[in-house]
């Protein structure tokens, strides 16, 4: 039996070896395993001394400051803390936050919870790319916007987002601007100070970290204050209580210092990958970019398929592992709300595919999926006639 073709990047990557080997001295007896919080052991000066470096190499990719550096379970509990944590604590200013409809369930499920609580929250319509423009968001802001939450790079779509342009126009209204990155690690140059950015979420397994692990970017300002979420010990400066798992972070760390190293070479060697995979499927007909592929990373690729239905092409396709669009929205037998918020029309949403490429997805892989996409297209089409 062959080993799948797995395309489904932009849900998780496989750790990379090397982080995987960083990882394991922090977790057994003969290894650093003491909890980076005990201070009154050289054991425990060494994990924290693990978890002080790994907070570096993140830092170091965004061009931030180590201190500035908040860990977390995860992008989605960054997410949360950001959102959740900023809207609280700056209720007095002001309780309208402005995000968009198609941004990651880890923001849009946590301002609809912040509207059950009172807060005022302003839903934008993205453009037929995904994109919200500066315009498009100067119009939406008031004198009480506090806060405007947008992601980087769409997790179904891979388009960018002019991040400075968008941070202008919040600190023009006096509000904070938050910046969900789980996709943009390794794929687009990150510079917090240059893009103005208060607030990003980070993750570890998008980025050839392990899984459980993530971060949020903290700007060192009096004025910019969040409200901890998680109580037990006042760690990470009062902002997330808990006992930092010194392996995952450690892997954390080892895997966006790669990204800082190899990540522009990742993204020439996989749009070339792409380039393939579209070069393969132009005789096929039928076929509707999502993406824009032009304003998109590389490694995201979102295509509709005429005259099928995207489940049963997932079906047919038993060997290639993508899928119709995010993880956290693959139990819902309705369109992608992605898809539907670009107006992608509910026949075209139901037919469409997400593939997403990585470090280790080869030219053999392309063909291979390919092969496969041109046999069950083929049948497929045959059997709705």
């Amino acid at each position: 039996m062959s080993v799948p073709v797995y395309l489904d990047y932009a849900a998780t990557t496989p750790v990379d070896p090397r982080v995987a080997e960083v990882m394991s001295h922090y977790l057994t007896r003969d290894g650093i395993f003491a909890n980076p919080a005990s201070r009154s052991h050289m054991l425990g000066w060494q994990a924290e001394q693990a978890v002080e470096s790994a907070r570096r190499q993140v830092a170091d990719l965004i061009t931030a400051d180590p201190r500035e550096i908040v860990w977390t379970s995860g992008a989605t509990e960054a997410d949360n803390l950001a959102l959740t944590g900023f809207m609280r604590a700056n209720r007095a200013r002001g309780r309208h936050l402005v995000t968009s409809l198609v941004e990651h369930k880890a923001v849009v499920d946590t301002a609809l919870a912040l509207e059950k609580e009172g807060f005022e929250v302003t839903w934008l319509t993205p453009d037929r790319d995904g994109r919200i423009s500066p315009a498009q968001l100067r119009e939406a802001m008031r004198d009480d916007t506090v806060l405007v939450s947008l992601m980087a790079v769409n997790n179904e779509l891979g388009v960018i987002h002019d991040l400075a342009a968008l941070a202008e126009v919040s600190h023009a209204f006096g509000a904070s601007f938050h910046v969900d990155a789980a996709q943009a690690v390794g794929r687009i140059p990150l510079d917090v100070g240059r893009m103005g950015i208060d607030l990003m979420s980070l993750s570890g397994h998008k980025a050839y970290g392990p899984k459980g692990v993530g971060a949020l970017y903290v700007r060192r300002s009096p004025e910019l204050r969040l409200e901890a979420l998680i109580h037990g010990g006042g760690h990470e400066r009062g902002m997330r209580s808990g006992t930092l798992p010194t392996h995952q972070i450690a892997g954390m760390g080892e895997a966006f210092a790669l990204a800082a190293a190899e990540g522009e070479a990742d993204q020439t060697r996989i749009t070339a990958l792409r380039d393939r995979l579209l070069e393969g499927l132009g005789d096929l007909g039928g076929i509707h970019y999502n993406t824009a592929v032009d304003a998109a990373v590389p490694n995201i690729l979102n295509l509709a398929f005429e005259g099928v239905e995207g489940e049963s092409l997932l079906m047919a396709l038993r060997d290639i592992a993508l899928s119709t669009g995010s993880a956290c929205n693959s139990a819902s037998v309705e369109p992608s709300y992605v898809l539907k918020g670009i107006g992608v029309p509910r026949p075209l949403a139901l037919a469409s595919l997400r593939f997403s490429f990585g470090r280790f997805t080869s030219e053999t892989d392309i063909d291979r999926t390919l092969d496969a996409l041109r046999h069950a297209l083929n049948g497929l089409r045959r059997r709705a006639v």
